[in-house]
């Protein structure tokens, strides 16, 4: 009578929930990921991380000297598209692959560059799932202060302002924004380059302007503005200072 009210007291318990870990790799240089981050990592029997229309992952990449041979990966192809409706099934798709790892008691450690909260592509994965399971959110090096580092240019000082702008945003209001701002960081630039450089040059900025791509990797570039190449890669970002230095 016991067993038929409470079951059967032999039968095996379901398995606890798996941890998901959404892990910052950094900016692109491996030593700069952190050591609770290269710790998970290299722990980890499932890994998870985004491709980008079929290409290598470059969060992978930082991270590949950390990953055991034996590691199951899986990988979340997002479409390069203008329209948002073909990533989000890409990211919904690899919440279900990663929430079935997860109903079997293994944790998942997601791959982010940069830092998962700072325009990293782990939030959508985080929206999805961290109202079903445990997420713990790793923070890693941004791009912007890897750029800011790289260039030696201090972002903002006392009470100054750092404003962060994506460079797809329209010229108009790109042009609005960096007219009230203090310091600027222009990420995302690529092929908006020509957009962004010309709307510093009619602003009068491009003297207090430095041009930085692939920050803390081998092939990195620094540049003034004014020297910067006609084409940028994605991986690039732009730092504008006002006024006199404050930290003087």
């Amino acid at each position: 009578m016991m067993g038929d009210a409470f079951g059967d007291a032999n039968a095996p318990l379901p398995p606890s929930r798996g941890v998901l870990y959404g892990v910052g790799v950094g900016p692109g240089a491996p030593d700069l990921i952190t050591l609770r981050a290269a710790r998970l990592i290299e722990q980890a029997q499932v890994v998870a991380y985004p491709t980008l229309a079929g290409a290598a992952s470059f969060a992978r990449a930082i991270a590949a000297d950390l990953i055991a041979p034996q590691t199951q990966e899986i990988i979340m192809d997002v479409p390069m598209s203008v329209e948002r409706a073909p990533a989000q099934a890409a990211y919904d798709e690899g919440a279900t692959r990663i929430a079935a790892v997860l109903d079997q008691g293994q944790d998942v450690v997601c791959l982010c560059e940069g830092d998962p909260f700072f325009y990293g592509s782990f939030m959508y994965l985080f929206a999805r799932l961290s109202d079903r399971y445990r997420v713990e959110v790793v923070p890693g090096v941004t791009s912007v202060t890897a750029c800011a580092a790289r260039a030696g240019r201090p972002l903002a000082a006392r009470n100054e302002r750092l404003t962060v702008l994506p460079g797809p945003l329209p010229e108009d209001e790109l042009r609005a924004r960096i007219a009230g701002a203090e310091s600027v960081a222009i990420m995302k630039v690529g092929r908006h380059l020509p957009k962004i450089r010309a709307v510093i040059e009619a602003l009068g900025l491009t003297a207090q302007t430095v041009y930085i791509e692939r920050a803390t990797l081998p092939e990195e570039v620094v540049l003034p503005l004014a020297e910067a190449p006609e084409a940028a890669p994605y991986f690039s970002m732009i730092l504008l200072t006002k006024g006199a230095d404050p930290w003087l």
